[in-house]
């Protein structure tokens, strides 16, 4: 095989339809749009969720729940996670965040308590769960409300 005997695999390349290009083409004159009507034109077409004017599904379905404009939404660390550093480290946000156990902080970091600690560590987060602290502090280390 040579650099000018390659083909591309067969029905690879397909040669896209030029629409509007006179009768022989088989798409000439409506160019594939039959005669007239709002599918006819350009521009033409319905929006999306239309239903010919019946009152759409997504008005007819009633209306549910509100968005808290406070709530606050917290990066979620499992207690099996911290396991990775070292015996007395300090545990901050920003070094949770820069050895990627947290990709990013949003409201703040709140430790939760699946799995369990081996290492003694000092552990600084946004937010504890009891079971969470009571296990830090069992494995000798201590928490810190940021």
């Amino acid at each position: 095989m040579k650099l000018h005997e390659l083909k591309p695999a067969e029905g690879a390349r397909k040669e896209r339809n030029r629409v509007g290009r006179g009768i022989g083409s088989g798409n000439g004159k409506t160019s594939g749009r039959g005669h007239k009507g709002q599918n006819a034109r350009s521009g033409g077409g319905v929006r999306l969720g239309f239903e010919g004017g019946q009152t759409p599904l997504f008005q007819r379905l009633p209306k549910r729940g509100f968005t808290n404009i406070n709530r606050k939404e917290y990066a979620v660390v499992n207690l099996d996670a911290l396991n990775r550093f070292e015996d007395g480290t300090e545990v901050t946000p920003e070094l949770l965040i820069e050895t990627g156990v947290v990709r990013n902080e949003k409201s703040g970091i709140k430790i939760l308590a699946k799995g369990n600690i081996e290492k003694k560590l000092t552990v600084k987060a946004n937010k504890f769960s009891s079971a969470a602290k009571e296990a830090i502090e069992a494995a000798g280390g201590s928490t810190e409300v940021v």
